[in-house]
């Protein structure tokens, strides 16, 4: 009998757990340590923060729902993963031993980073539910007394695609409030161009973005490093492909929404032989990290070398598609193992994201996620507006039932047109 752990219960971790449970032996055990016992739907926060939707339509208690799967729930979540005694130190002070260990933490948000960021500092954020709340009084604030906003994100993050789609949809609510006037907006990013994602674009989305950008009268500015924010002003400064300073701006703002970089979780942070010196967990192929081999990965909180060199850090994201094929892989390799195979699954890492606007959207496919690649393709239109609130219903409904089955291949390729994008290869031999 071996003991599977799953670190983290987000997006790839409760996916994780359901498809490792689908694949380990009947006498294996399988318990999910995450901080609490709710599951809260991130992709949809942007929403939540210009209120169109509240936290009780994208939160659900997994406690029940992995009760009825066989699988336990440690929600005192985890201290440090103590990696050479395979075991975690929990948050109240036990221990929990593990044969296998999968870490789907997520990532650390890095506010301090920057002086004055942050929902501590004097900026929103919608990487969490309850910031997205607290954005939401602070939008509503907005469309009462109505000034700038400044949209976007800092050095070193890495998951753009919901920056420009917070930006579009405070845009689509602030029409929709008849305030739009009122309210000039603008886009900071370190990437080098409109578009680049961390991926050094996708299809033509630096044209698709820019356009869209335009035609919405937001402004932007590339390349750019925020120094610190104060209350009610950013300074940035906007850098030259060799980094130097081209010109310094400050933004003045009666809101402001800025994704900060991310590090690895505290819980694995420093672990020599584990993670890199951001944090992040290093694997093979395999989703495997090389210095303990009972160790897996996926999610966020794995480490990928930025796309090419850039003025300023920039990270490369992990697309729900990409993350799906990271736990297929993981759940293969480990049932693999239990049987005294060698692991050969390899995640595709294949990228998909939709991008909405609020009442349309752009949808990309990168095949890899890591150019070059076999199929780079984006496309604006009003259907990717009704596919994000698609994959919003269908991934809840499949963290409530306790389903293992994939959104993308599924439903959102379908409606894409693209009939095959295969998330797992397999070795020979």
């Amino acid at each position: 009998m071996a003991h599977i752990v799953v670190l983290g219960a987000g997006l790839g971790g409760i996916v994780m757990a359901y498809e490792m449970r689908e694949k380990m032996r009947g006498e294996d055990r399988l318990t999910v340590v995450n901080l609490g016992s709710t599951y809260s739907f991130v992709p949809s926060n942007p929403w939540v923060a210009v209120g169109w939707r509240e936290r009780e339509d994208l939160t659900v208690d997994i406690e029940p729902v992995l009760r009825k799967r066989g699988i336990a729930l440690r929600p005192e979540g985890a201290r440090k993963v103590l990696p050479q005694e395979n075991r975690l130190e929990m948050n109240d002070g036990s221990f929990l031993d593990y044969d296998y260990l999968i870490i789907a933490t997520g990532p650390d948000l890095a506010f301090d980073e920057v002086p004055g960021l942050g929902p501590q500092g004097y900026t929103q954020s919608i990487c969490h539910i309850d910031h997205a709340l607290a954005a939401r009084g602070q939008f509503d604030v907005l469309v009462a007394k109505p000034g700038p906003v400044v949209i976007g994100a800092v050095q070193g993050a890495s998951c753009y695609g919901p920056a420009y789609e917070f930006a579009f949809i405070v845009d689509s609510a602030l029409r929709k409030a008849k305030k739009r006037d009122q309210v000039p907006m603008t886009f900071v990013t370190p990437e080098p161009y409109v578009g680049h994602l961390g991926l050094d674009g996708v299809g033509d989305t630096k044209t698709l973005l820019e356009s869209a950008l335009r035609e919405r009268h937001i402004k932007w500015i590339t390349n750019a490093r925020v120094t610190s924010v104060e209350e009610g002003v950013m300074h940035v400064e906007e850098v030259n492909d060799d980094g130097t300073v081209k010109m310094k701006h400050d933004l003045p703002f009666a809101y402001s929404m800025m994704l900060p970089a991310f590090r690895g979780v505290p819980a694995v942070a420093g672990i020599e032989g584990l993670v890199n010196p951001r944090g992040f967990v290093t694997i093979d192929k395999h989703q495997r990290n090389q210095a303990y081999p009972n160790i897996f990965s996926v999610g966020v909180c794995v480490a990928i070398p930025p796309v090419g060199k850039t003025p300023l850090p920039v990270g490369v994201p992990k697309t729900g598609f990409m993350i799906e094929s990271m736990v297929s892989a993981t759940a293969e390799n480990i049932a693999a193992l239990l049987k005294g195979d060698a692991p050969r699954a390899v995640a595709s890492w294949n990228a998909v994201c939709l991008a909405d606007f609020g009442d349309e959207g752009i949808a990309f496919v990168a095949q890899p996620q890591i150019p070059p690649r076999n199929l780079n393709w984006a496309v604006r239109g009003k259907w990717v507006h009704a596919a994000k609130i698609g994959f919003e219903k269908y991934f809840l409904h499949k963290v409530r039932t306790g389903k293992a089955e994939t959104f993308y291949e599924g439903i959102a390729l379908d409606m894409m047109g693209i009939k095959k994008l295969k998330g797992v290869q397999f070795e020979q031999g």
